[in-house]
């Protein structure tokens, strides 16, 4: 039996108290986005004298956060579908054909992993204006999948090893085809690292700024991000509209995580077994 002793009381201690600091700007985030423009402006810190949950609704009109949102959802739904497809298939694939070939591949994606976006940034936007990707949700869906699957690959990588074969041999010699085997019986049981790669991808792709404003200039099409960084320009900064925005923003993917987040410890320490 483990005895409860002055380290763990005082690791609590520690954990409670990063708790609360690692929550502090979610505090200032919440009560200035219902106080008034001056209250902000004479004390952030303080709680509001007044709450305006007209920010919310002045927000919801300028914005026109329906359309942000289905903006958003779109795109966030798109390209998780694409990356897990493609990225499950492929890690599969090189896993399962051991070869110079595969390895090669594999670190080739892993090396995409540390190219900094700013590096590519301007050969990506003439390409895409190229092929006609740019101001385009599809093209930005396409774009999301050449960023994203070095990532999501590396994490099915390693959790397609856990897979017995002997359970992929056995569907073949009941007749099973090649594309059978992987959607009847391998991505079953990739749920846990598929749920993982979702949740990550979503959090990145819902809250990305820089890859939407170069992509898309057309005011119907912004996202979240994007219609919130109007209430922040470079002389004026409505400061209760736009923390009031933040708020409606962040909210449908903070409940997102919070219904799903025991499974990314539990994919990627299933994955990372081997």
């Amino acid at each position: 039996m483990n005895r409860y002793t002055k380290k763990t009381f005082l690791l609590e201690i520690i954990g409670i108290l990063l708790g609360i600091l690692f929550l502090i700007p979610f505090y200032f985030v919440l009560i200035n986005s219902v106080k008034g423009f001056a209250d902000i402006l004479i004390d952030a810190a303080s709680w509001p004298k007044e709450i305006l949950f007209s920010n919310y609704q002045k927000v919801w009109e300028i914005i026109n956060f329906p359309k942000a949102f289905w903006n958003s959802l779109i795109i966030t739904v798109l390209s998780n579908i694409g990356l897990v497809v493609i990225s499950s298939m492929a890690a599969w694939k090189m896993v399962r054909t051991p070869g110079k070939l595969s390895k090669f591949l594999f670190i080739f994606f892993i090396a995409a992993m540390v190219i900094p976006f700013q590096t590519v940034m301007i050969p990506l936007m003439k390409l895409g204006g190229t092929l006609g990707l740019t101001n385009s949700i599809p093209g930005l869906v396409m774009m999301y999948f050449g960023f994203g699957v070095p990532l999501s690959l590396f994490l099915y990588h390693g959790f397609v090893k856990t897979v017995p074969i002997e359970i992929e041999e056995s569907a073949r010699i009941d007749g099973c085809s090649q594309f059978g085997v992987f959607w009847r019986i391998v991505f079953p049981l990739l749920k846990p690292i598929t749920v993982t790669v979702i949740i990550l991808n979503t959090l990145w792709i819902w809250n990305d700024y820089l890859l939407p404003l170069l992509v898309l200039q057309d005011a119907e099409l912004r996202t979240i991000p994007l219609a919130t960084s109007s209430f922040f320009a470079q002389y004026t900064k409505q400061w209760d509209m736009g923390l009031a925005a933040l708020v409606l923003g962040i909210t449908p993917v903070i409940i997102f995580f919070l219904f799903l987040q025991k499974h990314i410890i539990k994919g990627i320490a299933s994955g990372s077994i081997k």
